[in-house]
């Protein structure tokens, strides 16, 4: 069964660089999942058998492809499993913080197959890259009309 994620939600990072995912998350993550680095600086989860069908898809990739190299390299190599404890807590690797820029405050969004766990900061400033409707014009070229 395919995961829908959606919504968003705000917790602290405590001292240890843990975070709560949210009951409605954690039940479709399941008991462990992937966390990974993810564009526009913010980490992606996602449950294990949505991260094993992207780690496949890395991974046919052609190794003589420095583009595909540094893709993987991005993705498998910034993963790390993740289990929450019983508050529901993960850890956030150092190195997964730090690419988000998260020191006290995120948001946890849903995305369809993955969540995004974004710093409260970049998260506030995401929504105003650019008009809402100019951006939703240019996804006609793939298929999606509104």
């Amino acid at each position: 069964m395919r995961s829908r994620f959606r919504g968003n939600y705000s917790h602290a990072i405590d001292t240890k660089g843990r975070i709560i995912i949210p009951v409605k998350f954690r039940e479709a993550l399941g008991d462990t999942f992937v966390v990974t680095k993810g564009f526009d600086g913010c980490l992606y989860a996602f449950p294990q058998e949505e991260w094993d069908a992207f780690e496949d898809k890395l991974r046919a990739l052609p190794l003589n492809n420095q583009d595909a190299r540094q893709l993987s390299h991005f993705f498998i190599g910034g993963a790390c499993d993740a289990e929450p404890d019983k508050q529901g807590r993960i850890l956030l690797p150092q190195s997964l913080l730090a690419h988000a820029a998260i020191v006290r405050e995120a948001v946890i969004v849903g995305m369809g197959g993955r969540l995004e766990i974004w710093s409260a900061e970049r998260w506030e400033s995401a929504g105003e890259s650019g008009n809402i409707d100019d951006i939703a014009s240019a996804m006609n070229a793939y298929g999606l009309s509104i």
